[in-house]
């Protein structure tokens, strides 16, 4: 059984397996991370995160498009300003930073399920996410070179997945890739045929909900703090979370139910 909550451009609906999916409903605008947007994904990401009920996040969208990223038209209405709109980028692109880090720090795992075309803030999004799945129709780009305004937020998110040449690949000629050569090179994990997609990221999602919470926090927040640390210290710290983890009573449980070949039953502490 779903509970379902609707607003006008973010649908919202939580699975009794404690999937809740944030759907982009505003097809009519390419689903344009607007500010309204924005705000309402912060929203409802962070009491993803707060909720006991939630234990995985799936970022979906309606139409042939996932998302265009920004909404230009209101980027553009700004420029009337006397500062020239300096004040209301700045504002934008903090509150989209924010937004987008919160799916990194989120305690929950967060999902991409791509139907349609992600470009610049769009592509960004699906880069913040922990994992991502795309339809065989989904296309990928970060095409800001093309009008003049280089993706410079999205490449935060991307070259933290592609390498370099992957990166700069996509930042400079802004040209769309298929949804085989983002599986390819690392944008997304992998590849579905439409019609069958919400399904596949739906029994992922099932799959990772059954497992024990408090170890999927504690693991999500190790894997992003060492990725930039040096080799040595890295470990040091794995190290430390692995005792932390450890003492934890779904450590005990898991492994218990291991060795005594039977299914955990966590309480997620």
């Amino acid at each position: 059984m779903n509970i379902r909550k609707n607003s006008e451009i973010l649908e919202t609906s939580l699975t009794s397996n404690g999937v809740l999916r944030l759907n982009l409903n505003s097809p009519e605008n390419l689903n344009a991370l607007s500010e309204n947007m924005i705000d309402l994904m912060q929203k409802n990401i962070d009491k993803g995160g707060s909720d006991k009920n939630v234990r995985v996040i799936i970022i979906s969208s309606e139409g042939t498009t996932f998302s265009s990223g920004h909404d230009l038209k209101e980027l553009k209405k700004a420029r009337k300003n006397s500062d020239r709109g300096k004040k209301y980028y700045s504002k934008i692109m903090k509150k989209c930073s924010k937004m987008m880090q919160s799916i990194i720090n989120n305690p929950k795992p967060v999902i991409a399920e791509v139907g349609g075309v992600a470009t610049a803030a769009g592509c960004q999004l699906v880069a913040s996410c922990d994992l991502a799945y795309a339809s065989t129709s989904a296309k990928f780009a970060t095409p800001g070179v093309n009008i003049g305004l280089f993706c410079s937020t999205p490449m935060v998110a991307i070259s933290r997945n592609l390498s370099n040449k992957h990166s700069m690949e996509m930042l400079l000629t802004g040209e769309l890739i298929s949804s085989e050569k983002a599986a390819t090179i690392g944008l997304i994990n992998e590849v579905s045929q439409d019609d069958k997609l919400k399904n596949f990221v739906l029994n992922k999602a099932i799959k990772i909900s059954k497992k024990s919470a408090v170890t999927l926090k504690i693991g999500k927040k190790a894997f992003y703090k060492q990725i930039d640390m040096k080799l040595s210290d890295a470990y040091d710290y794995a190290s430390k979370t692995m005792v932390e983890n450890m003492l934890k009573l779904d450590a005990k449980e898991g492994i218990d139910a291991f060795i005594n070949k039977r299914k955990p039953k966590w309480q997620d502490k």
